[in-house]
């Protein structure tokens, strides 16, 4: 079983769901455990699944954003926590193909090292800064001493942080007002993780606390400068709600499968019959459909334009992360409503969709900032055409 083996997207399909059956079935362990899905990522890693990001030129299928998008709402199907965690790696690499902001020979070193099984994710959470997308200025530091950079700080939020052998790490740099990302490995002395994961949502991401102590890093390894290059338009984040929309299809399917079997002697038949569970099960439907029109069409959008389109689709992205992300919110609760009391049993896999979605709230773009900026792209707009 390969991904890059399969050239069309129905058997990229068919291969996806096969694993997605199996990170269903350790789920409810990893859950209870607060662990990390190890066997799920060596999963996806053995299977090619992780390099599919990879740009042709350094021998990648570079896939496009639809297809990604695709392919991480059935992995959410199976393990939201999965989902979201290798969504990070996948989304980064393709993220950096597109802006080609890197040096190139960093870039294809990177790509060389994701081809044949590495993983990469950003660090740029800090406990006293909040989401990087409020525009605090990173705590951590970064000074010159000779031909490296010495980092100092504390992250939180680094997902995946288990098996990452690549941190993209924020600092301010202590001799100007610049902040810079740095490329980090995993093998570098002063680097260290401490596990303070016990979020009750998407427990099994192992974002754990990234810590620098005077980590030394070549020169070279200053891969970018953070401006406004970083407020541009980002197509790659909606990995975010693909994630939810996920898990809520899950939910729904096991709605409608309890419903199909729940005979209660109150009743001829199952349930699936009565009039206020077929209700609940058409809301979710409708919820579904609106969530993967608006997503799927916005990541075509993404797809087929240059990048002066792709630069004025903020408002647009934004909008999508918040409707699924909301829907995804509502369709677990319908489908605990339908359920019924059953759905708060601890081995009931409704109550940890429902703890899992919630954390879309709080993964950026935020809805707060979202609605904003929404408010300011109509009023730019009117104000053009007076």
């Amino acid at each position: 079983m390969n991904f890059l083996e399969k050239d069309s997207l129905e058997e990229q399909f068919d291969l996806m769901n096969k694993l997605s059956q199996k990170f269903l079935s350790r789920a409810h362990q990893v859950d209870i455990e607060g662990s990390f899905p190890f066997e799920n990522i060596q999963n996806l890693k053995d299977t090619g699944y992780t390099s599919l990001t990879v740009p042709k030129k350094y021998g990648g299928k570079e896939i496009a954003l639809y297809d990604l998008l695709r392919l991480q709402e059935i992995i959410a199907e199976g393990d939201g926590a999965t989902a979201l965690s290798i969504g990070w790696h996948m989304g980064i690499i393709k993220n950096l193909s597109e802006k080609n902001s890197w040096n190139d020979t960093i870039f294809k070193k990177i790509c060389e090292d994701v081809k044949n099984g590495s993983l990469i994710n950003s660090a740029a959470t800090e406990p006293r800064t909040g989401s990087p997308t409020r525009g605090g200025r990173p705590e951590t530091t970064a000074y010159k001493e000779g031909d490296n950079w010495i980092i100092n700080g504390r992250k939180t939020f680094t997902t995946m942080a288990p098996v990452l052998d690549y941190f993209i790490v924020s600092a301010s740099l202590t001799e100007s007002n610049q902040v810079g990302n740095f490329l980090i490995p995993r093998n570098s002395k002063g680097l260290a993780i401490e596990e303070t994961w016990d979020s009750i949502a998407l427990r099994g991401t192992g974002s754990h606390d990234l810590i620098m102590q005077n980590v030394s890093v070549p020169k070279e390894y200053f891969v970018e400068q953070i401006g406004i290059e970083g407020k541009k338009a980002s197509g790659w984040l909606l990995h975010i709600p693909a994630c939810y929309l996920g898990i809520a299809k899950a939910a729904k399917k096991y709605a409608i499968e309890f419903a199909l079997e729940y005979s209660p002697n109150s009743v001829e038949g199952t349930i699936i019959d009565l009039p206020n569970v077929r209700q609940k099960i058409g809301e979710m439907e409708l919820k579904l459909m609106e969530s993967e029109y608006f997503l799927h069409s916005v990541a075509k959008q993404w797809d087929d334009s240059d990048d002066q389109g792709r630069g004025v689709m903020g408002p647009i992205l934004g909008a999508a992360k918040l409707t699924v992300t909301n829907n995804a919110i509502t369709v677990v609760d319908l489908a605990m409503r339908l359920v019924g009391a059953r759905s708060l049993s601890l081995k009931n896999p409704l109550q940890r969709y429902y703890r899992d979605v919630r954390a879309g709230l709080h993964n950026p773009p935020m809805d707060d900032m979202t609605i904003q900026l929404l408010a300011n792209n109509a009023i730019k707009g009117l104000r053009k055409t007076k």
